[in-house]
């Protein structure tokens, strides 16, 4: 059950140690499949908030998009894609991780989600080259999820599958892209799950 209680979300300042922004906003949901299980984009302004501390936004941008979403069409909207593309992208990376086939249900759904978003982007000059860029103002949705959308595919497309991978931490399940160079890396992040797990062997030892 996934504890939708808490008394405040923590979107504004999750570790991004994802390595790709999808997975970043799969890692917006904690303890998947755990009564310890908690929501951070429980509503249509925390994905604004979180879009804001992923850097998708501009910070004055987040501002008027958490603003706006007070709308319920758009706040529906952005929430309840958010969340779908959300677990998309965490099905496909757990899936990977494990070895296991893409499930197709899925991959549909990020093509789905990535074909709506383009149809509202613009091809602009980036640096020397260019990509796809969104207007916060014209099309909100689009351009939290379009760039979501857009990591996800180039993932998947270009990426050493191989060092896609999920914590080894007890009650974790976070998702990252191993950069290692011997993909040696087992933790969301050494300093909570790893040091937990050296915690629970020390104290297994220490027991006998």
């Amino acid at each position: 059950m996934v504890r939708n209680d808490a008394p405040s979300s923590r979107a504004g300042s999750l570790a991004l140690i994802g390595g790709e922004l999808a997975l970043d906003l799969a890692n917006t949901s904690s303890g998947r499949g755990f009564p310890s299980e908690l929501e951070h984009l429980r509503r249509p302004e925390h994905v604004a908030e979180w879009a804001g501390h992923a850097k998708i936004l501009a910070p004055e941008d987040a501002v008027w998009l958490a603003e706006a979403a007070k709308d319920d069409a758009l706040g529906a909207r952005l929430l309840n894609e958010a969340l779908s593309l959300r677990e998309d992208v965490y099905q496909l990376g757990a899936a990977i991780a494990a070895g296991r086939p893409a499930p197709a249900a899925h991959v549909e759904g990020l093509t789905r989600a990535h074909a709506r978003a383009l149809a509202r982007a613009k091809l602009a000059p980036i640096g020397r080259g260019f990509g796809w860029t969104w207007s916060p103002r014209e099309a909100p949705v689009e351009a939290v999820l379009g760039p979501i959308s857009l990591s996800a595919l180039t993932l998947l497309q270009q990426a050493d599958l191989t060092r896609v991978k999920q914590c080894q931490g007890e009650k974790c399940g976070w998702l990252f892209f191993d950069a290692t160079k011997n993909k040696s890396r087992r933790w969301c992040e050494m300093e909570v799950c790893g040091n937990r797990a050296k915690q629970k062997r020390f104290a297994r030892a220490h027991a006998k």
